[in-house]
């Protein structure tokens, strides 16, 4: 009970210079208050510099600058250091995080942080056993991430608790926060006013170490929304236009921003769901302006303090009227239509009433084998309410799905009352299995039967991202992405020629039947039941908590120090593999069976680079060995070259490491003996993660150069004595036939990043600062 049962306000005397109450930043928290004092003195600062109205995003940003006073602040150029409220970690992520937090050598986090369980249970037979089973399965890890949370000052989120982003949702996140998070679907706290950011596992351990968070001072693009939402027509809907509008690339470098008169159609968590798939189109993050729907959902969870504080506080926690966006898309709710967008991809967006007759002109299966509920992106009470109304009319008419069907429930809190309130009883009803609070199949954590791997299939999910192979490792499936209601009406009608707008579906007694728009509460009558209690506190003083890490361990591995750079140039790399095509963290370090060992780098490092394509010969997985001529696995050959004591380097094309924040696809090169990493273009969250990490990420000054490169040549990066922001490295490409080419690199090192490469690692630079501070 006591996530909601301590609701009360928390008033204390506070000094004579202030005489607002002091809130606390969550119930689990009660002595870490909301300093919105801090962040108004910060965004006066900083308007009065720039003499401008800003934006929502420039104030929460530039409101947690380190130095407002003399920070330098271009869109899309400066570095910010920037001082976040906290940090939040999914389990696959916090088990590196917390094994660097340890190296570091600190005695406890700077900042409140906590650790949710969510990423290692694995769907096979509904929510119960698979949460037995993963307990078992995952004891040592779970102790692991326990013990270092009771030792560090850490909260603790339980298996079963939910998925990470729900739980900050429902708990931390409120208007005006910063955040930061080890997962790329983080953003999802901007449907209550927060700027929230999906990190690798090196960042958090900044903001852990009380050390300033770099980030490059995001742009903005302003997505006007006019008219109001209707009918089928839903939350969801609004980011799968936007990834059509944008693509996987087009949010790069930027804060998307919703405003308009729009906004106010949209509930505050159909608001959480169009910030988490922002991560789609590789924005930084998404964010909403504080409004009633965030004050009304505020006050359902417990914290109708805060709301409180934000309304005394608006002004700061809205955009400036007439401020400036970089970009600024306009979409009319009124107009816009129900969308389902893939497969392969989540931008490639389709209306529902058009999908049937574009998957039979492309070949794609119409047959749905199976539709799934949930995730982090739709598993509120208003989503499962609405699949629910759906689901009911089907029965009302003697229907069942035709599909399969599954439900993820995103929370404890969800699970407990949409079981109280009926909802998941007439999805059982229906033909659905629910599943373990946890991400399950979004994220590969599949154990799926009814296929086999190879066959060519077709699902339909209400998940954020449908790369190939990502629900059930089978490259055959085509996932596509919609709304929960969406969804559900699909898989009664088995089919994606059915439109739930103007078609007809047939009932047990042979009548013909329309479903109607469906419709349901945002938030519960009654209060939320927070069901069981699965959160552990740290202790006041966890010093004498013992941590462990066994030796031989094969699901956890303590860090050694990666080699510091000896001051050369990296002469004649050579190619591990020259990438042809989309290369995802998901093609670099793949989820699904090898999350187990996201806490032994050795050991997940045999999946290194095993998904993406091999342009020489077409395929995954196989990469020419350059010194004995043969053919092999990607990470066997990388091994081979390192116990050669061979560099490498890997060529890529566009928008490299796009997906998931796992800072693995970056931990994985540099431990096998990757130097460079050579590419048309990154996603920002794995360039950064590469550069964390001591590596170079590194982009064609002209993306033509990407041809001249064979997977047989030998690189060399020259100059490397002379590294300085802003300009651009040398490289030599020497051909077999001994002639050699000349080509630029761009690169987006800062002085600090310049350092981080130069010590090896920015663990071993954090490591450098603090024996000189001592």
């Amino acid at each position: 009970q006591h996530a909601l049962s301590s609701g009360v306000r928390r008033y204390h005397v506070a000094p004579v210079l202030c005489q607002r109450a002091k809130v606390a930043m969550s119930h689990f928290e009660p002595n870490e208050y909301i300093n919105y004092e801090k962040l108004e003195k910060n965004i006066n600062i900083v308007r009065k510099r720039l003499d401008r109205p800003l934006t929502l995003s420039e104030k929460i940003v530039y409101g947690h600058l380190d130095d407002p006073a003399k920070q330098e602040i271009e869109r899309g150029k400066t570095y910010l250091r920037l001082r976040p409220d906290r940090v939040a970690m999914q389990d696959a992520t916090a088990q590196m995080a917390m094994l660097q937090f340890i190296s570091s050598g600190l005695p406890k986090v700077a900042v409140p942080s906590t650790i949710h369980c969510d990423h290692l249970i694995e769907a096979q037979s509904g929510g119960e056993k698979d949460l037995q089973r993963a307990k078992d399965i995952n004891q040592e890890v779970y102790n692991f991430l326990s013990t270092a949370g009771a030792k560090y000052g850490v909260g603790f989120w339980k298996p079963g608790s939910g998925i990470i982003h729900q739980i900050i949702l429902e708990n931390y996140s409120y208007p005006g926060v910063m955040l930061i998070g080890t997962d790329s679907h983080t953003p999802n706290g901007g449907g209550l006013g927060g700027i929230c950011i999906g990190v690798g596992g090196a960042d958090a351990v900044d903001v852990m170490a009380g050390i300033p968070w770099e980030l490059k001072c995001p742009k903005v693009i302003g997505v006007k929304l006019t008219g109001k939402l209707s009918g089928w027509t839903s939350p969801k809907d609004v980011i799968l236009k936007v990834a059509g509008i944008l693509t996987v690339k087009g949010g790069t470098g930027a804060i998307i921003e919703y405003h308009g008169p729009g906004v106010d159609s949209i509930s505050c968590t159909g608001m959480a769901t169009i910030c988490n798939m922002g991560a789609e189109i590789g924005a930084t993050t998404s964010i909403f302006p504080y409004n009633e729907r965030m004050k009304k959902y505020l006050g359902k969870t417990g914290r109708a303090d805060i709301a409180a504080l934000a309304d005394e506080f608006k002004q700061h926690l809205i955009p400036d009227s007439g401020c400036q966006y970089d970009q600024v898309i306009e979409i009319n709710l009124s107009e816009l239509k129900p969308h389902i967008n893939g497969p392969f991809t989540p931008d490639l967006a389709h209306p529902v009433s058009d999908i049937g007759a574009v998957a039979e002109k492309e070949g794609w299966p119409v047959d749905i084998r199976v539709g799934l509920i949930g995730s982090c992106t739709n598993s509120s009470y208003e989503d499962m309410g609405r699949s629910a109304a759906v689901a009911k009319q089907a029965l009302a008419h003697g229907l069942k799905c035709k599909s399969k069907f599954t439900i993820t429930p995103g929370s404890e809190q969800i699970r407990a009352t949409i079981e109280r309130d009926g909802y998941a009883k007439v999805l059982r009803e229906v033909g659905g299995l629910v599943l373990a609070n946890a991400c399950g199949p979004c994220i590969g954590q599949w154990d799926r039967k009814d296929i086999k791997k190879g066959e060519k299939n077709t699902i339909v999910t209400s998940y954020n991202r449908n790369f190939t192979g990502r629900n059930d490792a089978n490259p055959e499936t085509h996932a596509f992405v919609t709304s929960p209601e969406i969804v559900t009406a699909l898989s009664i009608a088995g089919t994606l020629k059915f439109n739930p707008e103007t078609d007809y579906l047939t009932g047990a007694d042979g009548k013909k039947f329309k479903l109607e728009a469906p419709d349901a509460d945002e938030l519960p009558k009654l209060e939320f039941d927070p069901g069981q209690d699965t959160y552990q506190y740290p202790p006041k003083d966890g010093s004498g908590q013992h941590v462990d890490v066994s030796p031989t361990s094969q699901r956890l591995q303590l860090l050694e120090p990666f080699d510091k750079w000896d001051g050369k140039d990296l002469e004649d790399m050579l190619i591990l593999i020259k990438v042809k095509g989309k290369c995802t963290t998901d093609h670099i370090s793949a989820a699904g069976p090898w999350l187990k060992f996201r806490g032994h780098l050795d050991n997940i490092s045999n999946n290194l680079l095993i998904g993406a394509i091999n342009i020489e010969n077409g395929k995954a997985n196989s990469v020419r060995n350059a010194l004995t001529q043969e053919f092999g696995p990607v990470p066997d050959t990388a091994r081979y070259y390192k116990k050669m004591g061979v560099k490498w380097a890997v060529v890529g094309d566009e928008n490299y490491g796009e997906g998931s924040s796992r800072e693995h696809a970056a931990l994985e090169p540099r431990h096998l003996g990757g130097r460079v990493i050579i590419t048309k273009s990154f996603a920002r969250i794995h360039e950064t993660n590469l550069k964390k990490q001591g590596l170079l990420p590194l982009t064609f000054a002209d993306p033509a150069d990407y041809n001249k490169i064979h997977p047989v040549d030998k690189l060399s990066i020259v100059g490397l004595k002379d590294f300085a922001p802003g300009k651009p490295l040398k490289c030599i490409i020497k051909h077999p036939n001994g002639s050699q080419e000349t080509i630029m690199l761009n690169h987006t090192f800062n002085e600090s990043q310049i350092e981080w490469f130069q010590a090896g690692s920015a663990l071993n630079r954090m490591k450098e600062l603090q024996q000189k501070s001592s």
